[in-house]
């Protein structure tokens, strides 16, 4: 749940998630629903590949707000 995700620490955005998944502090994986697939089934891929659980977010800004951003996020991750 997006619980988990508030009291952790995390990244947000492609960038971030991407260096995160890709140096292994990837705990799990979060992907708003309404995101662009373009942008967010890369990150998915790489997370299914390390093993890193993927969970949904209902919206970009609900995924924003959990991160404690003003803008929504497509991505974010907690490490």
């Amino acid at each position: 749940m997006l619980t988990e995700l508030e009291h952790a620490a995390k990244v947000a955005g492609v960038k971030q998630v991407r260096r995160a998944l890709a140096a292994g502090g990837a705990k799990k994986l979060f992907l708003a629903a309404d995101a662009d697939p373009r942008l967010t089934a890369p990150l998915e891929e790489l997370a299914r590949a390390a093993g890193v659980p993927v969970e949904r977010a209902e919206s970009m800004k609900a995924l924003g707000r959990v991160c404690g951003i003003a803008v929504g996020a497509a991505v974010a991750a907690a490490l």
